[in-house]
């Protein structure tokens, strides 16, 4: 009986043995794909990587961190959960793509035929995009020392142009991988960045920043770098405008080597001739005002919502927090009720947060209500914690506080630009929430002042400088906003309390002086108006009205018998508008009235030099013969 069933025995043993025999996995038509597509772009000389892993030799070398780090799914540095919103940059392994390493490293790290092997990575050390229409450089290298905490740092750059341009992408050259981990890039045209240094050209740190807009131009792009990123392209139709002498802020997230490290970044920006035909805006989520997390909370949650106004498409998401966040969600809830999942971070670290840009737009139909849910973890548990033993933590721009934010990225739908009502609403919504804030005020008051709307504006302005007195532009639109709704004396004074908050803002000047013009003061509005154009001294709309001034009140003053001083105000404004016929009549008349008709002879030939056919001149040098007798 033995010898019958031996052999079936052993065909089954056999069978068995076959099947459980691993399948041979090697670098070369296993591994070197996920590496040099995953691993290669940070990891080689002058990125961010600590060692290369270009070759067969580098990988082998690391391979038992590789697979620790891939089964932890610390490397490559993806956070959002799969499933939870489809990415077009998604760097993620799939579970079998994990499972391949771990076998490769279990099988003894094996190198296999080099018959099939793909090609390694080669990079360009130069401009990914080929070189740039313009460089902006950093104004001072920034030394970063070798101790102490993580640095948070912003540098101010000027762009140097003379007419406005159409930008379709921008790329940062870090200067410094080894330290600089990540960027963002801030569009400020008002130049507010610049009151917050202390040395022109230095920079000032800060985590997060948050500038004030003279006018409503609304935040429409994520200008992001983050190691082994691509440079930031804009789809067609999505160009953004640099004007001449704007700024763009560089927020910076460094981190310390052991020694002193030079960081010296630049920004490449590569220019179209096709304007923008589509209007994105970024669309903020948050609740900063109820972040006060106790020293030990586990699960303190923070949440926020947006009922979208209209129909909206969403391209892009970027969560953030600071260190003591955890799972982080953001989603839809559509009309239907249905859930339409934007993004989900189980583990946040700051140390990888990024831009997320969807492989394929998410349409949003109108009604549909955004949702944040932000958990934070101040315990003991929670490793990313920076003080031990936990402190209470509240709201803050600082690395040590916490803030809760999820900005989107959206396209109104719709011909032209819609970006004004989706702002209004956006602004309406959080008054709900803040009554004081201070931005919501001023950005209404804005949308209602260009709107033709001064008197509504009013109250919205009054609401932002009462909760910012020191923002001399908050002070300047309450007073354009009386000037607009007809109360001058009212607009005159708030406009000289706007000066009094910074005698250098030339636009509250200017304001000033057009409200006393249209008061009658002319001697004050000449005054102010000299004045602006002593710092303004190109503003050709400051010379004008300042002309148009002096003329007026040399008018006055000759209605009154005053014609000396009436002749001294048509005077000045000869000299700076010379070839003007009527203001050398009008000063010729003058010096007529005063006997001194040599001078006044003079005007009037001017005149009809300048106008041959301008009659009152010709008739005032007749009279003049006529007298005289020839």
């Amino acid at each position: 009986m033995l010898a019958r069933c031996s052999l079936p025995c052993l065909a089954l043993v056999s069978s068995l043995s076959v099947v459980a025999a691993p399948k041979p996995v090697t670098f070369y038509q296993d591994i070197a794909p996920l590496v040099y597509r995953e691993c290669a772009p940070c990891h080689r000389p002058g990125e961010s990587g600590p060692f290369p892993l270009l070759n067969y030799e580098d990988v082998k070398r690391h391979a038992a961190q590789i697979a620790d780090v891939t089964k932890r799914r610390f490397m490559p540095p993806w956070l959002p959960e799969h499933g939870y919103g489809e990415f077009a940059e998604e760097r993620r392994l799939s579970e079998e793509q994990i499972e391949r390493i771990q076998e490769w490293v279990r099988q003894g790290s094996i190198a296999g035929s080099t018959a099939r092997a793909p090609k390694p990575p080669a990079f360009s050390s130069e401009w990914q995009l080929g070189k740039p229409d313009l460089v902006l450089q950093i104004p001072h290298p920034y030394e970063l020392g070798g101790e102490g905490p993580e640095v948070f740092w912003n540098f101010i750059l000027t762009v140097p142009l003379k007419t406005s341009q159409w930008v379709k992408a921008i790329e940062v050259r870090p200067g410094n991988p080894r330290v600089f981990h990540h960027a963002n890039v801030i569009i400020d045209r008002s130049h507010t960045a610049r009151r917050l240094e202390r040395i022109r050209g230095e920079g000032f740190p800060g985590m997060d920043v948050a500038l004030e807009e003279e006018t409503f131009d609304p935040d429409s792009h994520f200008l992001s770098w983050k190691p082994g990123s691509r440079p930031v392209v804009e789809p067609d139709g999505m160009a953004w405008r640099a004007d001449p002498g704007m700024d763009l802020v560089l927020n910076v997230h460094l981190k310390r080597s052991g020694k002193t490290e030079i960081v010296n970044p630049a920004i490449g920006i590569y220019f179209t001739d096709k304007p923008r035909t589509k209007f994105a805006m970024l669309v903020q989520l948050e609740r900063d005002s109820s972040i006060d997390v106790p020293p030990g909370e586990k699960d303190f949650v923070v949440t926020d919502d947006f009922r979208a106004p209209m129909d909206l498409t969403v391209l892009a998401v970027y969560p953030h927090a600071h260190y003591l966040a955890r799972l982080m969600e953001g989603y839809a809830t559509l009309p239907d009720g249905s859930r339409k999942w934007l993004v989900r971070i189980p583990d946040w670290d700051l140390n990888w947060q990024g831009v997320y840009r969807f492989k394929e737009p998410i349409a949003l139909p109108r009604g549909s209500v955004v949702s944040m849910r932000y958990h934070y973890d101040n315990s003991t548990d929670n490793v990313r914690n920076p003080s031990n033993p936990p402190k209470e933590v509240r709201a803050g721009n600082l690395a040590t506080d916490e803030m809760g934010h999820f900005w989107l990225q959206v396209l109104p739908v719709g011909e032209g630009d819609r970006r004004a009502v989706l702002e209004e609403s956006l602004m309406l919504q959080r008054l709900e929430k803040y009554p004081a804030d201070f931005s919501a005020n001023y950005n209404i008051g804005d949308l209602l002042l260009s709107k033709g709307d001064a008197a509504g504006a009013i109250p919205y302005f009054e609401r932002a400088w009462k909760t910012e007195p020191s923002s001399v532009v908050a002070a300047t639109e309450l007073g354009v906003a009386l000037f607009g709704a007809s109360r001058l004396p009212e607009a005159e004074q708030q406009l000289k309390r706007a000066l009094g908050v910074d005698q250098k803002y030339t636009d509250a000047r200017y304001d000033l002086a057009s409200v006393q013009a249209s008061s009658g003061n002319w001697e004050a509005a000449a005054s102010q108006f000299r004045q602006v154009l002593t710092e303004r001294p190109d503003d050709a709309k400051s010379w004008q009205h300042l002309v148009d001034v002096l003329s007026l009140w040399g008018e006055e003053l000759v209605k009154a018998g005053d014609f000396e001083r009436a002749a001294a105000r048509f005077r000045e404004a000869v000299v700076y508008r010379p070839k003007d016929a009527g203001l050398r009549m009008s000063l010729g008349a003058a010096l007529a009235r005063m006997g001194r008709m040599g001078e006044a002879r003079t005007e009037f030939e001017a005149a009809v030099r300048i106008d041959p056919g301008f009659q009152a001149a010709r008739r005032a040098l007749a009279a003049m013969e006529s007298q005289t007798g020839k």
